[in-house]
């Protein structure tokens, strides 16, 4: 009897997952209050990162929230960290928590306009090289100015208006023609097996070099990153003096990237070059010939609306009018009012797509609570604090790459930043390599965290996105695919914080 209601609730646990996944974790769970207990808390702890880190990287196999949520509840039980650490952390994170549950919701009524524009111009670009350097292009210009976890919502709506034609059209799977969501898989009537994996790859490589490209933008001006709006407020550097501070970094960093964008399409390196079908190429030809035939008066007015809500959304974020969630709460109204979507069921299905990621992230603000409560970073903090000169400034930089690759990156500037600066205001170092740590801090921060998804919010939201099982873009595969930027950009950030700062 006890063995049928175990079998019962191995199956039952973390519902269709595999048994082997299920009993991982079953064995994290067991393991982490031994650990914390009867031999470090200090080694707990980083064990917990360790599993936290195997549950995103799993996350095709089963939904992060629920083992991730798990070790982050025990976590708090055993006594890794307070409950009040965590809602300090979420409380600190909250413009993050606003901005995922209002601006992705925003962009979503704004697909219309965004799949009519981008269909012209994946279309009218035949050059895979050049498209991707325009993705590039794009999220890097607009997360200098922009959020990038607003750049990725508006590039994921993007390729999943894509995906959604394709599916429709394609395969004769039925699509919500009200909401544009697709949510299954494919079952392929007319277009060859080889031709949807050609898609899927092809999207991953736009998706990849658009999300490389929120990086470099956002390592090059103040509001470009949380982080960044944090130490430029201690430094008490302007826009244009913290754009200057950082420019001899960002600036070899931008171009480096943009190079490698250009190499890994050519050299078909590490995944990426594939290009479009033809025969997908035809089917989205053929769909949006027949929308733009199809097009009447309302629609055409549907749309230059959107368009006006696009500009009034980047001239606020731009001039940072209001908080970011603030404003996507804006621009849910005014593209709703104006386009007639009065109905609370499609108002409520706009929320679906985010809802999910914003309690992965308080989720995730649980495990940087245990980072700081156990001190885990300390050791690192404080050895690179002891070095002096210019093997201090490559050392910061490669410390907070290093730990920003498994940690939230705004969490670790706030550390390195407050560190600094007390040891600047007690006298250890002078305001000229105070200012040097700050821009390194940035650097270090920003360029080498887009090795995983841990690092970067903007990767962290693509990879629990809806898009991602459908292009099977998976924890480990964008690691790959992230894998020629990171050697780049990295080594180009470290040599320029080394010799021109």
């Amino acid at each position: 009897m006890t063995a049928s209601y175990g079998q019962t609730f191995l199956k039952n646990f973390l519902g269709s997952s595999p048994d082997w996944y299920k009993q991982t974790i079953v064995g994290f769970l067991i393991l982490n209050p031994v650990l914390f207990f009867f031999v470090d808390p200090f080694i707990a702890g980083w064990a917990l990162i360790a599993e936290f880190i195997f549950t995103l990287a799993m996350a095709l196999k089963c939904y992060p929230l629920q083992p991730g949520g798990l070790l982050a509840f025990e976590a708090v039980v055993i006594g890794m960290c307070s409950t009040e650490a965590v809602y300090e952390e979420a409380h600190t994170n909250f413009p993050v928590i606003l901005l995922l549950i209002f601006m992705v919701a925003g962009i979503s009524f704004l697909k219309e306009m965004l799949l009519f524009t981008f269909t012209k111009i994946l279309l009218r670009v035949h050059s895979k090289t050049m498209l991707s350097l325009m993705f590039a292009i794009m999220g890097a210009v607009l997360s200098a100015f922009l959020d990038a976890l607003t750049v990725t919502a508006v590039v994921i709506a993007v390729a999943s208006g894509f995906f959604g034609v394709y599916h429709k059209v394609a395969s004769g799977f039925h699509h919500d023609k009200e909401n544009h969501d697709v949510t299954d898989d494919l079952s392929i009537k007319d277009t060859s097996r080889a031709d949807l994996e050609s898609f899927r790859a092809f999207l991953r490589n736009i998706m990849m070099h658009a999300a490389i490209g929120t990086a470099l933008g956002g390592v090059c001006t103040i509001v470009g990153e949380p982080q960044n709006l944090l130490i430029g407020h201690i430094m008490e550097w302007d826009f244009v003096e913290f754009f200057l501070r950082v420019a001899p970094v960002s600036m070899v960093v931008l171009a480096t990237g943009l190079t490698t964008t250009i190499l890994v399409e050519k050299f078909k390196i590490a995944g990426y070059g594939a290009t479009l079908p033809d025969t997908v190429r035809e089917i989205l030809q053929s769909y949006d010939d027949a929308q733009t035939a199809k097009l009447t008066r309302s629609d055409i007015l549907n749309m230059w609306i959107q368009a006006a809500v696009a500009v009034f959304l980047v001239f606020c974020l731009a001039f940072h009018l209001a908080e970011v969630g603030i404003i996507g709460l804006a621009v849910i109204v005014l593209a709703t009012a104006f386009t007639g979507i009065t109905d609370e069921h499609r108002l409520g299905h706009a929320f679906q797509e985010a809802l999910p990621f914003t309690a992965l992230l308080v989720v995730f603000f649980t495990v940087v609570a245990v980072i700081h409560h156990l001190h885990l970073f300390t050791p690192v903090v404080d050895y690179v604090l002891s070095l002096e000169g210019s093997t201090q400034l490559s050392a910061f930089y490669i410390a907070n790459g290093v730990l920003s690759m498994v940690s939230d990156n705004v969490f670790v500037a706030t550390v390195y930043i407050t560190e600094v600066q007390s040891a600047f205001l007690a006298g250890s170092i002078d305001r000229a390599q105070f200012d040097l740590l700050a821009v390194a801090i940035n650097t270090g921060t920003n360029i080498p965290s887009v090795a995983t998804p841990n690092g970067q919010a903007a990767f962290l939201f693509l990879l629990t996105s809806a898009l991602a099982p459908l292009i099977r873009l998976s924890y480990g595969r964008m690691v790959i695919l992230a894998l020629p930027y990171t050697i780049t950009m990295s080594i180009a950030g470290l040599l320029a914080t080394m010799y021109l700062l």
